[in-house]
């Protein structure tokens, strides 16, 4: 199908997905704007979009950025929305029964979001239906409670509808836990507690698609080899790689938490047994989409095909070993690794590589990147 002219309005320009995505959305020729926060925004940087749209845009002032989306699909000058990142996710799925009116609304209904973003019920699925997943604590309300379920410690506590690695706390000890839920007034029902598994082997990413009927369109996995910060954090190095097990429950978790669309599913390979086990679940398309595009999987033109035609190309072979690195930040994971001329795949080694955010014919937007990370670390300390 021909796709020329399409207006699609790309949200959150800050993120390092915009790049492949909007790249992927002119190579099919549809007409691009972005919705950006900040003149240092990626997407601001890059010559990609064909408009760059400066408003709000910022999970701090969620109001004010749903209000700005509001104002700008009433102009009726988009014909497709795409989120980048859950926030605006979020706002697309509480409001698409409004949205839908003035474009098409790349989103989950709101029901099938709240069961996306919480990472309890998300457990819950995979308990009740075979998945692997780490031990998690369900129905306990005190700290004592907890204890009385047998989790062996070390164990991790962490928001319930979050993302990334904001608000997790470690307790290698019972006396730890008991000790701060004292000093804390901590409300349980906000939060997962569960086993903590070690971050020695890859933390693992499956991307799918899935159409309208339920089909599973396109499924690749990429693993992460190296992340900063070093004890746990964000990939930055990614594989794509063969896991058949990650795969075949990344599906069946999808189909029966009801999604649809561009979604992820987050997994830890448990060095204890060498499982892959579920973390959570992202209804949107993952921060490094481009390693799938490099791997022949364009899910970009399947979202497209789902909204404008009447099937979806099957994609469900991609190639193994393509490589995406975000170099910023891979830079400091050398610097604060043990393991920095011990890697492997070599820190030094640019097989089958591409980097993150940059490319020749469009190089700004790696040193906007950069700027960012650099202002993420003065603010945080660490990151």
């Amino acid at each position: 199908m021909d796709f020329k002219g399409i207006r699609v309005l790309v949200l959150e320009g800050y993120a390092r997905q915009s790049l492949p995505v909007m790249r992927a959305l002119k190579e099919l020729g549809c007409r691009v704007s972005v919705l950006c926060d900040s003149r240092t925004d990626i997407a601001y940087a890059s010559r990609i979009p064909d408009e760059k749209i400066l408003g709000v845009c910022d999970s701090e002032r969620y109001n004010e950025t749903e209000e700005c989306i509001r104002n700008l699909l009433k102009t009726e000058k988009f014909d497709v929305v795409i989120p980048l990142v859950d926030f605006s996710e979020k706002i697309l799925a509480y409001n698409k029964d409004e949205f839908c009116k003035y474009a098409r609304i790349l989103s989950n209904s709101k029901e099938v979001f709240d069961v996306a973003q919480d990472k309890l019920s998300v457990m819950k699925l995979c308990e009740e239906n075979g998945i692997p997943h780490p031990k998690t604590v369900f129905d306990a309300k005190t700290a004592e409670a907890v204890l009385e379920k047998n989790l062996l410690f070390p164990i991790i506590v962490k928001p319930r509808r979050d993302c990334g690695a904001r608000g997790i706390l470690h307790f290698d000890r019972e006396e730890d836990f008991l000790d701060y839920t004292n000093k804390n007034n901590m409300d349980f029902e906000g939060l997962v507690i569960q086993e903590y598994i070690p971050q020695d082997l890859q933390n693992m990413s499956a991307n799918l698609f899935v159409d309208k009927n339920g089909e599973v369109k396109s499924n690749y996995i990429y693993a992460s080899y190296r992340w900063f910060p070093v004890k746990g954090g964000t990939g930055t190095f990614n594989i794509t790689v063969d896991e058949p097990e990650a795969r075949e429950s990344a599906e069946k978790l999808v189909r029966i938490a009801g999604i649809r669309g561009l979604c992820g599913v987050d997994f830890i390979k448990d060095p204890r047994d060498g499982k892959a086990k579920v973390l959570e679940i992202n209804p949107r398309i993952m921060a490094c989409a481009k390693i799938g595009l490099l791997a022949g999987v364009n899910q970009i033109r399947q979202a497209l095909e789902n909204e404008f035609s009447d099937s979806v190309t099957e994609m469900l072979d991609y190639k193994k070993d393509m490589r995406v690195r975000m170099s910023q930040v891979d830079f400091l994971w050398f610097l604060k690794s043990p393991d920095r001329f011990r890697a492997k795949p070599s820190w030094f080694s640019w097989k089958n590589t591409k980097d993150q955010t940059f490319s020749w014919d469009d190089p700004l937007p790696w040193f906007a990147f950069l700027v960012n990370r650099f202002k993420k670390i003065i603010e945080t300390g660490h990151r």
